[in-house]
């Protein structure tokens, strides 16, 4: 079989890259960027400090900071206005996933039109988005290096899924520096966010090699430096490990896809507006142990890279422990114990099911799930 391996061209890591990559954008040529970013990163000033840089370069810029955390087509349809007000050559996303998504949005309706509605699905887009540079402020999502957009449809509260190869940024950014102090709720969502990534990319049917050596490594480093990056925000070192955790986390899902989490997570993201990375670190255990059946050697895997003593331990034993350290990292680092913690109601679950089940559609899960064991599992998680 052929397999493709998708990721920008560029990335740039480490601390200091910010500056570096500011540069980059000079040297190809763009004269007036869009940067797309959330309120509170522009209040917090991050916004002007990425757009003095460019001004210095004599790059022009106009701030849109109307990403929210589940962005929208509306979040869409506004950026997209005030790019072509302003004649923008290029779009700068500044934050995690949702300014991300929202970027790619805007950028791929810029060049191909219409609603990004439109886009929902695989490859449906005919030509390039416009330019973009993901700077990336958490380390969960990997949206800035990703084929990924995820769209909330504010009228059906549904999450679009839109997977284009021309929604892949040209350049990517992981600066450390940016990602210090970051809340400890957010770091330990986004953090089970790339730990997902990391494991449906590898138990996925469309896993290869080298998304299985990219995976494996995110889920060593997650469960060596999460804790500690909740715990202590200024703790530069484990700030950068999992900005390679999540980056390495995005490389194994961007090409081996995902499963029946996220399509579980994304109802629950557009039905309830929840933090994507705590619906994914509620569900993934018991998506995994619907899992077991077919993937209980690749989930020991997954144990014995999370620091776990499998020595002697079979499959199905070694599966259980997977189950159980994933557990246990969430609940160290202050995750929700259940759904109905966030206020996900029982009621729901046939439609959030329902949905589910089409969301699926685009993704991997190694074993078919029917509906009722979609809800026996949103039930399991309640």
């Amino acid at each position: 079989m052929t397999s493709t391996f998708f990721m920008p061209a560029v990335n740039l890591m480490g601390g200091g890259s910010l500056g570096e990559a500011m540069q980059a954008v000079k040297g190809l040529g763009y004269r007036k960027a869009l940067i797309v970013t959330d309120a509170m990163l522009n209040k917090l000033g991050l916004a002007d400090k990425v757009a003095k840089l460019l001004n210095e370069l004599q790059i022009a810029t106009v701030v849109f900071d109307g990403a929210q955390p589940n962005p929208t087509k509306g979040n869409v349809r506004a950026g997209l206005a005030l790019l072509r007000a302003n004649q923008c050559d290029c779009v700068v996303s500044l934050g995690g996933g949702s300014s991300h998504d929202c970027a790619k949005g805007i950028a791929l309706c810029a060049t191909n039109g219409g609603e990004i509605s439109d886009y929902e699905g695989v490859d449906r887009s005919v030509k390039p988005q416009l330019p973009l540079v993901a700077i990336n402020t958490t380390a969960g999502t990997a949206s800035e290096m990703t084929r990924f957009c995820i769209i909330t449809d504010e009228e059906t509260h549904i999450k679009m899924a839109i997977v284009d190869r021309n929604v892949t940024p040209i350049l990517s950014v992981n600066d450390p520096d940016l990602m210090l102090a970051k809340p400890k709720a957010l770091t330990a969502a986004t953090g089970m966010d790339a730990l997902t990534h990391a494991v449906e990319a590898y138990v996925s049917t469309a896993a290869t090699p080298i998304t299985d050596a990219c995976a494996l490594k995110a889920v060593e480093l997650i469960a060596r430096h999460l804790r500690t990056a909740v715990a202590k925000g200024d703790d530069l070192h484990a700030r950068e490990q999992m900005a390679y955790a999540q980056f390495l986390a995005g490389m194994a899902f961007n090409n081996a896809s995902l499963g029946y989490v996220h399509a579980m997570s994304h109802q629950l993201g557009g039905f309830y507006d929840l933090p994507h990375g705590v619906c994914n670190a509620l569900l993934l255990p018991h998506v995994e142990a619907f899992n077991v059946k077919t993937s209980a050697a690749r989930l020991r895997d997954v144990a014995q890279a999370m620091g776990e003593n499998v020595q002697g331990l079979d499959a199905q034993a070694g599966a259980q422990a997977c189950l159980a350290a994933i557990r246990k990292l969430s609940s160290d680092i202050g995750i929700p114990k259940s759904l109905g913690e966030l206020g996900v109601k029982r009621a729901d679950i046939p439609t959030l099911a329902a949905n589910a089940m089409k969301d699926a559609c685009g993704f991997t899960n190694p074993r078919s799930a029917t509906q009722t064991e979609i809800e026996a599992i949103f039930e399991g998680a309640m």
